[in-house]
């Protein structure tokens, strides 16, 4: 999630692992261990766009590495707090807020590595936005609360409100996954695999995307009272043989559009307005969109050793910004088949 949510999480489980005497400086060591872990978007090269991807959300989020992260955090807290706590209650503060990072990210669609070096695979449960300040802002009101009035109740409250919409978050996953199901028995279609993730921001419209008969299908879903929806796009799955016949299979070109499969789950299409970009079509400006955020171009002139470009598309225009807070609103929804 963003660095603001993760802070507030991070001094959430830190102030409540706490007394009146060491909750503030909990506050502050859960709130920079909690955003810690988000360091790794510094690795980074000039050459290979992707090796961000990669090493984003791996090792610094596994559950595994939480008591050497908050080790490390440790080392750079302690001569801040040492007049005030011992090494070993700055370590346990700092893992508290190091140990919320990945299991939140996890909550997300991006995907997360919480097992790595067990396993590579990406976890995403769906159940929350990347940003969702329903979600973020009574956190941190009772991280304040509990701050000044030295309770460290308020920061259980905190992680309880956390807790709570997180499961409300699930509630409305499993009925947008209902709601998307119905659409697909009305289609008539026997969908290879068929997911729904959080729209921006909220927990109220869902992007229900399925792949069935060589093709990617998108709708938006409202899970208001009653669940409607918004009828979506369709685009071919992308298919590196047919679309790229002249590319070099053993080019550096052709193993770059592997690792992005690999990181999109293999939701990959063309854009339909540069038939040279490959899109993560699971994010979008709109929910029933094929439009990805971002995605990677490829140049088949380019040297076999030479990488792919990294592609950002993350300009809303003033209709999509009218037709989101429609769909919010719930104007021109339809109801389920």
């Amino acid at each position: 999630m963003d660095p603001l949510s993760q802070a507030a999480i991070g001094a959430a489980a830190a102030q409540s692992g706490s007394n009146s005497g060491t909750l503030r400086c909990a506050l502050w060591i859960g709130a920079l261990a909690g955003m810690a872990p988000d360091l790794d978007v510094f690795i980074q090269s000039d050459t290979d766009p992707l090796l961000a991807l990669e090493y984003h959300r791996q090792f610094t989020h596994s559950l595994l590495f939480v008591p050497l992260g908050a080790f490390f955090c440790a080392l750079a807290f302690y001569p801040i707090a040492k007049k005030h706590l011992t090494f070993k209650t700055v370590w346990f503060f700092a893992a508290l807020g190091f140990g919320t990072h990945g299991l939140l990210d996890t909550c997300t669609t991006y995907g997360t590595q919480l097992l790595w070096p067990i396993t590579d695979t990406r976890f995403a449960w769906h159940n929350v936005s990347v940003i969702d300040p329903l979600f973020t802002l009574p956190l941190l009101a009772l991280l304040i609360v509990s701050a000044v009035r030295r309770s460290p109740a308020f920061a259980v409250y905190g992680l309880c409100w956390a807790l709570f919409y997180l499961g409300i978050g699930v509630v409305q996953h499993q009925r947008a996954l209902d709601a998307a199901e119905r659409i697909v028995v009305n289609r008539q279609h026997d969908p290879i695999r068929l997911e729904v993730k959080p729209g921006f921001a909220n927990l109220l419209v869902w992007k229900a995307l399925y792949e069935y008969d060589g093709r990617y299908y998108v709708d938006a879903v409202r899970t208001g009272i009653t669940a409607t929806y918004f009828p979506g796009e369709s685009a071919s799955k992308f298919n590196r043989n047919l679309d790229f016949p002249s590319l070099d299979p053993n080019s550096q070109q052709a193993n770059d559009i592997e690792r992005f499969r690999w990181f999109s789950d293999d939701w990959l299409a063309l854009d339909s307005g540069d038939p040279n970009l490959i899109v993560d079509m699971r994010y979008s400006q709109l929910p029933n969109a094929i439009k990805g955020l971002w995605g990677i171009r490829i140049l088949p002139d380019k040297a076999a050793t030479q990488h792919v470009e990294w592609a950002v598309q993350r300009e809303t225009s003033a209709q999509e910004l009218t037709l989101f807070w429609q769909q919010l609103l719930g104007a021109g929804q339809q109801p389920l088949p």
